[in-house]
């Protein structure tokens, strides 16, 4: 009877802890949007995601087609809002380019992930 009191206390201990739904942090939202091919050039690459960001550990940075990194090298989370990783940029030339991604939330999962945008013409071949 000791045990089975025992064991129904524990079962209710472990069903009172906080569940973890698993969920890691996601891009919900970024500009320039993946794929996207704009006119101008923006002046900053900012990503929203769906979960706050430990900041000594989320990074993002902007490399051309031959790999060089051209962004300023000033990634940083926003103080409003610690799911917003922002990194400016100089004045790009027309070209593609690739934003790369390696994220830990405060969960502890890292994300890491990329995609491309596109300044100038749709034709533009770099």
């Amino acid at each position: 009877m000791r045990l089975l009191a025992g064991l129904a206390f524990a079962l209710i201990l472990v069903a009172g802890l906080p569940v973890n739904a698993g969920a890691h942090a996601a891009l919900v939202k970024s500009s320039p949007a993946r794929g996207t091919t704009l006119v101008q050039p923006p002046q900053r690459v900012e990503l929203t995601f769906s979960e706050r960001l430990e900041p000594a550990y989320s990074t993002v940075d902007v490399v051309d087609t031959a790999g060089q990194q051209v962004d300023l090298r000033d990634a940083s989370l926003s103080p409003a809002d610690s799911r917003r990783l922002t990194v400016s940029l100089p004045h790009l030339v027309a070209g593609k380019y690739t934003v790369r991604f390696r994220v830990l939330s405060v969960d502890g999962h890292v994300v890491q992930s990329e995609f491309a945008f596109t300044v100038g013409t749709r034709g533009v071949a770099r």
